[in-house]
């Protein structure tokens, strides 16, 4: 008689080794995938703040230009800070940027506390786009866009996987 209990998925037998930068390709199934997402993380977060930080910018004020930039109307600050802070280290940092954007009147506010781009904003909030596509192509050297693809779809499943919220695909 079939049991009607589902069976658990089988497991890798591939056990885990310790992180080693130098290890062979035949032996990086056996690496920490939170060692080797983690030094691409901040290798990459790090070459862009320094290069960021050569024409006086950071990444959370591109997070801020950008997001107010492609909202379908002009968020309230509230919006902004509440949207954003998940990303941001720590729960002040986007508020703190908001306020060095207006000062550097790259936003203003209506009387609502809308937050708008202004001309300065948008032209700086161009400059660290082409900066970041610029990065973007020596961080992707020799990586195809299907390879690139197919990395980051295992890295949503393993995300999935290890109980992380918002990786569900979309569609289309």
């Amino acid at each position: 008689m079939e049991s009607s209990t589902p069976q658990a998925p089988a497991r890798p037998s591939t056990d885990q080794a310790p992180a080693a930068p130098a290890v062979t390709d035949e032996a990086l199934a056996t690496q920490p995938v939170g060692y080797w997402s983690g030094l691409v993380h901040a290798a990459v977060t790090r070459r862009l703040r320094d290069e960021m930080a050569r024409i006086d910018a950071t990444q959370p004020q591109y997070w801020v230009l950008n997001h107010v930039k492609y909202r379908p109307a002009a968020p309230g600050r509230h919006e902004v800070v509440e949207e954003l802070t998940p990303l941001a280290e720590g729960s002040h940092e986007i508020p703190r940027v908001v306020d060095q954007l207006l000062h550097r009147a790259w936003l203003r506010t209506d009387a609502d506390d809308r937050v708008h781009l202004t001309d300065a904003g948008e032209a700086a909030r161009v400059r660290l786009r082409a900066l970041a596509t610029d990065l973007r192509a020596v961080v992707h050297e020799g990586v195809s866009d299907e390879e690139y693809v197919a990395a980051l779809k295992v890295l949503r499943r393993m995300a999935a996987n290890a109980g992380a919220d918002a990786v569900t695909p979309r569609t289309g």
